[in-house]
């Protein structure tokens, strides 16, 4: 409308109407376009203490009843074209950027079965094949699981429980997460040595350990004031707390999560049962312990009022502390403690031989118990000229699964303008295919870390499991 107003008063009304539109719809373009290219460049450049660019994901949601639905797929489109083009570097060359962080919902309208908004999701679909991102929520699962609702993650994969106010409306925009403690499955398996009746002991009091640190968390949370941080309590980030107010009344009743992590359910299983969790003997095994650990969040939820969840750890990091932890303590033990990682949460090891649909379609049933975080990858090879492969995926994950996404290879080497699958040599070292470039500061290599993309680089542990991962497709 400004726009419009603006064009007829330039040309002093004289202009027909057919000419007001195309004229103004290029301006909206236009500044759309710049709009996005501003949110995308300052989330790249605003960088933290640490260097590190802001953790930010943008919920590309397409809601039916959204009465700015036609803008918002304006907008959604043109983040994902912007996306699709990447980010220029030092070079001036287009690279792939780590943030923002992009979840694109599944619906009946998109969902690639003759929708009116199909045309974003072949154009996503295209931006994944390239730039890994986005990933992928389908509406339709999500709704069976969260009480009718869609929202977005926190972060990577963090989820929070249902929550109504007073007036008793759904609320997930403002609320936050108190914080994780996680369980070192694997370890429990190795002290429990195959006896099932001590594993279950021994997960019982380590439950309780657990409890007992998140609960020590809260605790040290309560009585905090506004102060510590005005952006978040005093001016909305969170809360519109007064100056000196406690924020204690948004760590009660719900409001805000306290997750339970966890993490070596294949190396657990295969310890326990001698078999990976994705055989039957050890199926039935892994979802009794994914539901012990749901039990003891709804127990806890049920004693103390708080929110308490079931969180797949990301385990950056801790994937490969708790394995070199557990290999000094106890020593080598084959497919556990000797590969240098523990797989994430409840996923299928890595170096396991299966299909994206097979894949999917199993974990699904673990996300539906981590509800308060889950999230399932597939490896793929480059599928930028075979998009519609990816769409028989993409097809797939709405009906079957709530949160996927795909992980791809998109490297650049800065020496010789080598862009695709920078590889680890046999040194577990990086180094580029055609120049054999070895220099960390002279490559970008991207990689899906947990839910969100990494780059430039990892821990031993963490390198040993991007190398060791097989293809799923």
């Amino acid at each position: 409308e400004k726009f419009k107003k603006s064009i007829k008063e330039t040309s002093g009304g004289n202009i027909d109407d057919e000419t007001l539109e195309r004229l103004t719809n290029e301006r909206l373009r236009y500044e759309l376009k710049g709009g996005v290219q501003t949110i995308q460049y300052q989330i790249n450049t605003l960088m933290t203490t640490n260097g590190q660019s802001p953790f930010v994901t943008l919920f590309l949601n397409l809601q039916e009843n959204d009465p700015y639905l036609k803008e918002n797929a304006m907008i959604v489109e043109e983040i994902l074209r912007q996306r699709l083009q990447g980010i220029k570097n030092d070079k001036g060359v287009y690279v792939t950027p780590a943030f923002p962080k992009l979840v694109y919902v599944l619906d009946e309208h998109n969902c690639l079965k003759g929708g009116k908004y199909d045309y974003i999701t072949r154009l996503a679909v295209k931006c994944s094949a390239k730039r890994m991102y986005p990933d992928y929520i389908s509406a339709k699962k999500m709704r069976e699981n969260y009480e009718g609702n869609v929202f977005s993650p926190m972060g990577c994969r963090s989820f929070l429980s249902p929550w109504k106010d007073e007036n008793g409306n759904y609320k997930f925009e403002g609320r936050f997460n108190q914080g994780v403690v996680s369980l070192n499955l694997p370890q429990i398996g190795i002290v429990a040595k195959g006896d099932e009746q001590k594993f279950w002991k021994l997960l019982d009091e380590r439950l309780e350990l657990c409890f007992e640190a998140l609960m020590c968390r809260h605790n040290a949370l309560k009585g905090i004031k506004s102060d510590v941080s005005p952006v978040h309590w005093q001016y909305g980030a969170i809360a519109r707390l007064g100056k000196g107010e406690t924020i204690d009344k948004y760590l009660e009743n719900g409001y805000s999560t306290i997750s339970l992590g966890y993490i070596g359910l294949y190396e657990l299983t295969k310890l326990m049962k001698g078999v990976s969790h994705t055989d039957p003997a050890g199926e039935d095994f892994a979802l009794r312990v994914m539901n012990r650990l749901r039990g003891a969040c709804d127990k806890w939820k049920a004693q103390t009022g708080l929110g308490f969840g079931l969180y797949g750890t990301p385990a950056e990091s801790l994937c490969y502390r708790f394995a070199r932890i557990d290999k000094e303590r106890f020593g080598t033990i084959e497919d556990v403690t000797d590969k240098g990682y523990y797989t994430n949460s409840y996923h299928v090891d890595v170096r396991e031989k299966i299909d994206a649909f097979s894949k999917f379609k199993f974990e699904s049933q673990f996300q539906n118990i981590s509800s308060g975080g889950a999230i399932s990858y597939v490896e793929i090879p480059n599928m930028r000229h075979n998009t519609e492969a990816l769409e028989e995926v993409v097809k797939f994950i709405y009906d079957n699964i709530q949160y996927a996404e795909f992980n791809t290879k998109s490297d650049y080497c800065h020496v010789c303008g080598f862009d695709g699958e920078i590889t680890i040599n046999d040194d577990n070292e990086w180094e580029c295919p055609a120049c054999h470039n070895k220099d960390h500061s002279k490559m970008t290599v991207i990689r899906r870390t947990c839910g969100y993309l990494g780059e430039n680089f990892w821990n031993v542990g963490k390198t040993k499991e991007i190398k060791a991962r097989v293809m799923h497709l």
